[in-house]
């Protein structure tokens, strides 16, 4: 459905270049659910801004292909992109609270986009907006369509932005850090939700976010983004029992584990040293300065893609021609 092939998406600015995306490449099919994770500042909300060309050019300069159904998003005019924004591929932003218009009802926000994007006279989008918040489990949806969003809890506005998102019927939705500030009990409420409209509805999902363990829940794939590139990417379960990017190995490692017991001696892993200044990246591999086996070419050279086995795939010198060069580093990582 969706094929990413060399996204680039830098900004010129008065300090100098940018690079929050760079040469990144990465496929979702129909019905299947990506997660693009990494911390924060990595390139993760400029990669779905710049698949939905919402990036103001300049100071931003995008290159590269976004491929969607055959045609290229990219090479596409303002006019064509707006009928694909919400009909086609919707977003689901961070912070529900600053995304919905706090003077306006709730129904308003729905039917606005209702008939923007499908044409329907108001009654019959009033219907599919209450259709909708019936759908994303809003108790008295009948009622709270007149709500105004500081009638509402954090939770019942994420529903209400994931009722917005729906309401169109695109084929791919693009959740962005959709349980933000949610209390643990709502995130899973929201991830089940999420899970269960993609299996009803047979939608694609591209799923950012932070969080390894939203990831595991809910994905099908997994691609590790550091620093504007993606390092590593497969299977969800692949890369959770056989990471091997150096990154994913520390991502996962710092996950505290209820297993471990709570003593005092007790000390959760870190990844030691800073992410890269993106205005100055290193010339080499730009996690080099903080991987603990770092070969002697990686300061100078980029690492390549390599496959590591089935459509598990990591960019380290570590895994070039399929063999690993560093002593202690098995395919499930460090020993």
């Amino acid at each position: 459905m969706l094929t990413v092939s060399h996204l680039t998406t830098y900004f010129d600015t008065e300090e100098g270049m940018i690079k929050a995306v760079d040469d990144v490449n990465f496929g979702i099919e129909t019905g299947m659910s990506l997660g693009l994770v990494g911390e924060s500042g990595c390139g993760k909300s400029v990669t779905a801004l710049s698949i939905l060309k919402l990036i103001d050019c300049p100071p931003g300069i995008m290159s590269g292909s976004v491929i969607f159904k055959g045609r290229n998003l990219l090479a596409l005019s303002e006019r064509e992109m707006r009928r694909i924004r919400g009909n086609e591929i919707s977003m689901i932003f961070q912070e529900p609270m600053t995304s919905l218009n706090p003077v306006f009802t709730i129904g308003n926000q729905l039917l606005e986009v209702i008939r923007l994007h499908q044409g329907l006279p108001k009654k019959e989008a009033r219907a599919k907006a209450v259709e909708m918040l019936k759908a994303v489990h809003i108790p008295d949806h009948d009622k709270r369509i007149d709500s105004y969003p500081h009638q509402m809890s954090g939770g019942m506005l994420q529903r209400v932005m994931i009722a917005m998102a729906m309401s169109c019927n695109p084929s791919l939705i693009i959740a962005d850090e959709p349980t933000t500030a949610l209390d643990v009990t709502i995130q899973a409420q929201i991830l089940n939700l999420l899970a269960g409209l993609k299996d009803e509805y047979k939608l694609s999902l591209l799923l950012i976010t932070h969080d390894l363990g939203i990831v595991a829940e809910v994905t099908d794939r997994v691609a590790v983004m550091y620093a504007g590139k993606i390092v590593e990417e497969g299977p969800t379960e692949t890369i959770f029992a056989s990471p091997c990017h150096p990154y994913t190995i520390g991502l996962i490692q710092s996950i505290p584990r209820i297993d471990d017991g709570v003593l005092p001696k007790s000390h959760l892993t870190t990844i030691l040293g800073m992410v890269p200044n993106p205005l100055d990246t290193p010339p080499g591999c730009r996690f080099e300065p903080r991987c603990d086996w770092r070969l002697p070419h990686c300061k100078e050279q980029q690492p390549g893609v390599y496959g590591v086995a089935g459509q598990h795939q990591v960019s380290c010198f570590l895994y070039e021609n399929n063999e690993l060069r560093s002593p202690g580093v098995t395919a499930k990582g460090p020993s």
